[in-house]
């Protein structure tokens, strides 16, 4: 989950590590474009991916939703926040694509407190 925003940045640490800043997780959008996937809470950046949609419930029913594009099919978002319920990854076709994004390392392990990087 990637709910801390705060983080201590170090030089040289590689993506989904020990100290890293980025922990890149894994949406599948599931099949047709009329269903997606709820995206996990937290604050969240999306690279641009092909037939791949973010999208906003702005209903306040959410067996009702009436959802929103945050950005155009084709073209990632520099920073979404999602509340684990409202917000999905949804396939602009009807294949299942697999979407990565990225969020802050609010839980990977660390192997140790003074490490040398």
């Amino acid at each position: 989950m990637s709910l801390s925003a705060n983080k201590i940045i170090l030089a040289n640490a590689s993506t989904n590590t020990a100290a890293a800043y980025f922990q890149p997780i894994t949406v599948a959008t599931g099949t047709g474009a009329t269903t997606g996937v709820t995206v996990p809470a937290g604050i969240w950046t999306m690279l641009p991916t092909t037939n791949v949609v973010i999208q906003l419930n702005t209903a306040n029913n959410i067996a009702s939703p009436t959802w929103v594009n945050l950005s155009a099919v084709n073209v990632g978002v520099p920073l979404f926040i999602s509340d684990g319920t409202n917000v999905q990854a949804i396939s602009s076709n009807t294949s299942n694509i697999t979407v990565t994004l990225y969020g802050s390392n609010g839980g990977q392990a660390v192997s140790g407190t003074y490490n040398n990087k």
